[in-house]
């Protein structure tokens, strides 16, 4: 299942508002795990726009073949209405 924006931002706010909640109520001595989740976050993050990328070109590639398949699906149909040749010989 892919992530629209907005609840790409909603996971992003709400991560960075526990981050900052977390942070503000912690001690020093955390600073590292706090960087390692950040870090997780952006990766995350990256992750879920590169697969929205992928999704939306997926999508455009779908319908340019399906204008393809409109665009031939006339001249199939007058070939298999059309009269049968008979073969020479």
């Amino acid at each position: 299942m892919f992530l629209t924006r907005q609840q790409i931002v909603t996971v992003r706010s709400v991560g960075v508002a526990a981050v900052v909640a977390l942070s503000l109520a912690s001690c020093a001595t955390y600073k590292e795990e706090f960087a390692g989740i950040n870090s997780r976050l952006d990766t995350l993050d990256a992750k879920v726009q590169g697969a929205a990328q992928s999704a939306e070109s997926a999508n455009q590639s779908a319908q340019q073949a399906n204008q393809r398949l409109d665009q031939i699906e006339g001249r199939v149909q007058r070939l298999e209405t059309a009269p049968r040749r008979t073969p020479r010989g």
